[in-house]
């Protein structure tokens, strides 16, 4: 059975939570902003629509690595409950989860093509020169076909989507629960 999305309970009732903020000058508040998908359903459609574009003719752990990756780069922790979640029901090792921030330490843990994916997944997130370095494309390439490739990097641009709406909407973590599929 296909990708139907995620499956949410109540991810706007459940109590706030109050942290420094980053200058430590005071607090702010973590509760939700609001429920994007109720208020903007077409964009949510659209969103779920390209969700499963993107993942055609890719390794459900390699999705979920990296989902998990670029959700770890762009501070979501939502997505990162999510993704967690979904990688270990798709049989990915806690072990491999747990390394996957420092990945480029643990190379024997991940094959060159997940490295690869790893690569690119920081680039096209972070964007830190505006641009996605050559040498790092270029181990993509060597490391996907053209049009596998070309899903990785919509999967990529999709995931960067769905954490700045997480981020920005404040997406709770912890209610997410994997759907019976």
């Amino acid at each position: 059975m296909g990708y139907r999305g995620p499956r949410v309970v109540h991810m706007t009732t459940d109590t706030p939570v109050n942290t420094t903020d980053t200058n430590g000058t005071g607090t702010h508040h973590h509760g939700p902003r609001m429920r994007m998908h109720e208020l903007a359903p077409e964009v949510q459609k659209a969103m779920m629509g390209l969700e499963r574009a993107a993942r055609k003719g890719l390794e459900p752990t390699l999705i979920e690595l990296v989902k998990i990756r670029a959700s770890q780069l762009n501070h979501c922790a939502f997505c990162l409950d999510m993704h967690t979640k979904d990688a270990r029901r798709a049989g990915e090792s806690e072990e491999r989860i747990f390394l996957l921030s420092a990945w480029e330490e643990a190379t024997g843990f991940y094959t060159e093509k997940e490295q690869a994916a790893l690569a690119l997944t920081e680039a096209v997130t972070v964007l830190t020169d505006g641009f996605v370095p050559d040498a790092v494309y270029e181990r993509a390439a060597r490391s996907f076909g053209e049009q596998e490739l070309a899903q990785l990097i919509a999967m990529i641009v999709t995931i960067n989507a769905w954490n700045r709406i997480g981020v920005t909407t404040r997406l709770t973590p912890g209610l997410y629960q994997v759907a019976n599929h």
